[in-house]
């Protein structure tokens, strides 16, 4: 166990953990899972939570944060009359059946494999976010039947893996096919919605009975960390919001292409560093 004095840094960490989430959660449509995941998986870490389960328990644990944080984001956003949810409705199985997937996965999966998945899903979307172009639209309309159903499964199984609230690559998704940035974060705030809220479940069945959970975990979700970091990230994702409407689009694009890049570098370094 680390002295108090560490202790207390970590805790400060959580908090500045929550700020940072809860902004992003405004600003981007997402729950701060991107921000989140490497925090724990550091703060973990330090309480020496072993390895092989401190990945799943990172990713567990935001995705219980991501369900508040998604909500109070969403009905920030429907506010203003910026959600497009038709999409939503089209999604209300698909997303909930690919997180519900991605917890599966997650228990079979290594540490290292889930952050591998984290990485390289991250760097992918930051790059098209920072050299993105309008000629690189995949459509003028999103797709429907089939096709329109198989996207909300991979974007929920995904984020489910990667422990976020599905914003990144909803964000992606929509604005591919011509959907303006705006209302793709606006969007983004329900998907998080529909994948954390089955995504609980899925992870508290998957880390049942694993060895080495630090205290007030229930399976692969810790409840202290969750405690700490809710209260805070409610308070300031409305700032988000207010943030992600006076921004202009290319300001969104750069700034979440940078964010996700140094995410993924600290992962990369956490496995060959």
């Amino acid at each position: 166990m680390p002295p108090i004095t560490d202790l207390f840094l970590l805790a400060l960490a959580l908090v500045a953990a929550g700020v940072v989430s809860g902004l992003l959660a405004g600003i981007f449509g997402i729950g701060g899972g991107a921000i989140l995941v490497p925090v724990f998986y550091q703060v973990f870490g330090s309480l020496d939570v072993p390895e092989a389960v401190r990945m799943h328990l990172s990713i567990g644990t935001s995705i219980a944060i991501i369900v508040p944080t998604s909500i109070r984001s969403f009905t920030a956003h429907r506010q203003r009359s910026a959600v497009d949810t038709d999409l939503l409705k089209s999604w209300i199985v698909a997303l909930p059946l690919g997180a519900i997937l991605a917890s599966v996965i997650a228990a079979f999966i290594s540490s290292v494999g889930l952050r591998l998945v984290f990485v390289g899903i991250a760097m992918l979307v930051a790059l098209r976010m920072l050299f993105n172009r309008d000629t690189w639209r995949i459509g003028t309309e999103l797709p429907k039947g089939i096709g329109n159903q198989l996207a909300g499964v991979v974007i929920g199984t995904l984020s489910g893996l990667m422990g976020i609230g599905g914003g990144v690559l909803n964000n992606t998704y929509m604005t591919s096919f011509g959907r303006p940035i705006h209302q793709a974060v606006a969007t983004s705030s329900g998907v998080g919605v529909l994948i954390s809220i089955p995504g609980i479940f899925g992870y508290i069945w998957a880390g049942w009975g694993e060895a080495g959970l630090p205290l007030g975990s229930t399976g692969f979700i810790n409840w202290i960390a969750v405690a700490l970091i809710v209260p805070i990230a409610l308070v300031v994702t409305p700032w988000g919001v207010r943030l992600a409407h006076w921004m202009s689009k290319r300001q969104l694009e750069l700034g979440f292409g940078v964010f996700l890049i140094l995410v993924s570098l600290r992962f990369l370094y956490s496995i060959y560093g």
